[in-house]
This record gives structure tokens, C-alpha cells and sequence, in this order.
């Protein structure tokens, strides 16, 4: 279990709930970083009392010193505070919420020290999954996944014996906000239209994904590298309630899944606490009050980023990273109001098509895909 915690990202929705997990257990803050979020970031550090604190800029460091009482903690900012924080000796675990390839870095440094990882950077695992996962057997690092989906396939291995039993592991998918809307009924969508999730409360980055179904492609790529499976062996299923995290089928037949109500503190406290688990502040699930369960598959003429992700999937190498970088680009311009919702895939594949592929890349070219992905972006935008 975990004893001290590194957050990167303790000021966005994920490092939120897992300071209210950590609160009711008997685990120390080391260090907290954010983008620019002065002011929650000085509530934060009022209330953990971390050594160590990071900002995204410069400009928000200096802020944050200003409003802080001293004695301050060590305020660092930009990539080598989050390095700093992600390798600060007192930590034995690190959640990674930041969003975006700069999680990358960080998360291989930690493992590197042989650290537990509490995965909510997707992307990390997507760009340079299998590097990530070479780091972690390197230096006995464990990766727990924080993401719903991933944390239900986790919890359905943990009576698994060989990996060699899973037939199939099934990644249930809410819809959206735009779920049983044809492709001609989603030309004029907005930003605002885009960020009505039915079911979570997340960022917009991720909230605009999950309108797309980039999200879950992204997260097909995820557990093929988590846990190491082609991706015939990774299925999508539309789950509206958001009761079945997801589930594993196996080869004889049986099938597992993990449900609970759509509540992320319950994957993060379980990074933490594993192997055991305890009282959790999100409530239970009442089987006899929640809503019938349902299934249907996704569509992928309507949502092309889903298409395109599966494509990629069976890629791999540095594709994966010009999507993800390119994608990350063309979100920022949908929520500027700069392109149209179908624009964002658009923009996605003429990057694809841009930028030189590598079948095995080293971890300098994968982020060199992510920069040419990113500026062909910006260019055809």
C-alpha cells in the first residue's frame, strides 16, 4: 500500500479526487504540480503540506510564491519540475494526471526508480507503450491504471493465472453525448454541445474526446500495451449507465466484470491501496436502484476518430503518437471554436498522412513524431 504520494496533476479532476481519497487514508503528500491554477494549487499545499511544488510556467510560479505563507515549500516549474516531482525520493507512488505527451517523460523517470505508477495519462501508454512497459519490467515498477475501463480489466485479472486464458477483454464506452445521432446530425454540434457528458466529470480535453470516441480508440492502444494483447483481442462495447467499467471474457467461456457506480475516486483508491482495498468516500452501488444494463456497438461512420484509432492500433509505432499529438491539437482548435466537430478527425488523418512513419521507435522519434504531428496540425487547421 501506498505510503507517499507524488500527484502530477493535483489541480485538474483526477488529482482532485485523489486528494480526497488520500485524505481518508494514512498517506503523506510529497509533492503536487499543476499547469496554472494558482489559487487551488495554494489551497492544496495549505492543506498536504507538500516539500515540493511545480507549475506549468515560470509566471505561475512566481504567483504561487506570492500567495504562499513561509516557510514555502520548494517551488520548481515547466518539465524539470515535473521530473523533479515524479523522482522525489519520499514517493513510492506517482499518480500521472497531467494531460498530454508531457506525462511521458515523468511517468519513465519514476518507473526508472522503480516506483508504483498510478496511470491516468493515457496518452503516456498510447505514444510509447511498449517502451513504458519495458521501463517498468526494467526496474520492477508496477503500473496500476487509473482510467475506469483499465482499472475494471486490472481488477478482473487479479484471479487470472496466465494471460494466456483471456479470450478477449471488452471496454465499455458511455456514447457520449452525441449516442444515436447520425453523421448529419452532428455537423453543427458546439464546443458546449460536445462537453454535456451524461455520466462524468472530467476535463475538457478528455470530455471532447469521449464526444468523438477518440477516447475510446485511445484507450483500445492502452490495453493492448497494458496488457500486452493484439488488438483483435480488444472490443468495445457502448454501455450507456456507465455501471460496467468492462469486462474480461475468457477461453472457456466465462466472463468477468467490474461494476460500480461512475465514481473515479473508486479506480484511484485502488491504485493506492493495492493489493488490499478499503472504505472508500464514493458511495456503493444499489443493485436494485440503478437502471438496466445495456449493450450495444459502437459506430464508427459517425465517429471516424474511433476508426481512425483502431487503424492506428494495429500500426503502431510512431502513429500512435502523430494521432494522439494531432488530435491533442485539433481538440484545442474545436474548443477555441476555431474548427468544426468533424474537422477534428480531419485534421487527425491528414497528419497521419503527413508525417514519416517508424515502425520501432526510440523514445526520441516517437517525440519528434508528436512535434511533426502537431505542427501539420496546425498547418492544415
Amino acid at each position: 500500500m501506498t505510503k507517499t504520494i507524488s500527484i502530477l496533476g493535483s489541480t485538474g479532476s483526477i488529482g482532485r479526487q485523489t486528494l480526497d481519497v488520500v485524505r481518508h487514508l494514512p498517506i503523506q503528500v510529497a509533492a503536487l504540480t499543476a499547469g496554472t491554477n494558482v489559487e487551488r494549487m495554494a489551497e492544496q499545499v495549505a492543506l498536504f503540506r507538500p516539500r515540493l511544488v511545480s507549475m506549468a510556467t515560470p509566471e505561475a510560479a512566481e504567483a504561487l510564491k506570492r500567495l504562499l505563507p513561509q516557510p514555502a515549500p520548494e517551488i520548481l516549474w515547466g518539465e524539470a519540475g515535473l521530473l523533479a516531482a515524479a523522482t522525489v525520493s519520499e514517493a513510492d507512488t506517482v499518480i500521472t494526471a497531467v494531460v498530454g505527451m508531457v506525462g511521458l517523460r515523468p511517468t519513465l523517470a519514476a518507473l526508472a526508480q522503480g516506483k508504483r505508477i498510478g496511470l491516468a495519462n493515457k496518452e503516456t501508454m498510447v505514444c510509447a507503450g511498449e517502451l513504458v512497459m519495458q521501463t517498468a519490467r526494467a526496474h520492477g515498477a508496477e503500473i496500476i491504471p487509473v482510467d475506469s475501463e483499465h482499472s475494471a480489466i486490472f481488477q478482473c485479472l487479479m484471479g487470472s493465472r496466465e494471460r494466456s486464458e483471456i479470450k478477449r477483454v471488452i471496454l465499455t464506452c458511455s456514447g457520449g453525448p452525441f449516442f444515436g445521432k447520425t453523421r448529419a446530425e452532428l455537423i453543427g454540434v458546439t464546443r458546449d454541445d460536445a462537453l454535456r457528458h451524461p455520466n462524468w466529470k472530467m476535463g475538457e480535453k478528455i470530455t471532447v474526446d469521449c464526444a468523438t470516441l477518440m477516447n475510446k480508440g485511445l484507450e483500445v492502444i492502452e490495453a493492448m500495451r497494458l496488457y500486452e494483447l493484439p488488438s483483435e483481442q480488444v472490443d468495445v462495447v457502448i454501455h450507456r449507465q456507465s455501471i460496467v467499467h468492462s469486462l474480461v471474457e475468457f477461453k472457456d467461456g466465462a466472463m468477468m466484470a467490474q461494476l460500480g457506480v461512475p465514481d473515479m475516486r473508486i479506480p484511484i483508491q485502488l491504485a493506492l491501496t493495492y493489493p488490499n482495498r478499503v472504505e472508500n468516500p464514493a458511495p456503493g452501488l444499489d443493485l436494485l436502484t440503478c437502471p438496466p444494463l445495456t449493450f450495444a456497438a459502437p459506430d464508427p461512420e459517425t465517429f471516424p476518430c474511433f476508426s481512425i484509432a483502431r487503424a492506428v492500433a494495429v500500426q503502431g509505432g510512431t502513429a500512435c503518437a502523430v494521432m494522439n499529438g494531432a488530435n491533442e491539437v485539433a481538440v484545442a482548435k474545436f474548443l477555441r471554436r476555431e474548427i468544426g466537430f468533424y474537422d477534428i478527425s480531419v485534421l487527425v488523418q491528414k497528419a497521419l498522412d503527413a508525417v514519416p512513419y517508424t515502425a520501432q521507435p526510440t523514445l526520441e522519434q516517437i517525440l519528434e513524431a508528436d512535434r511533426l504531428a502537431r505542427i501539420a496540425a496546425e498547418e492544415h487547421g
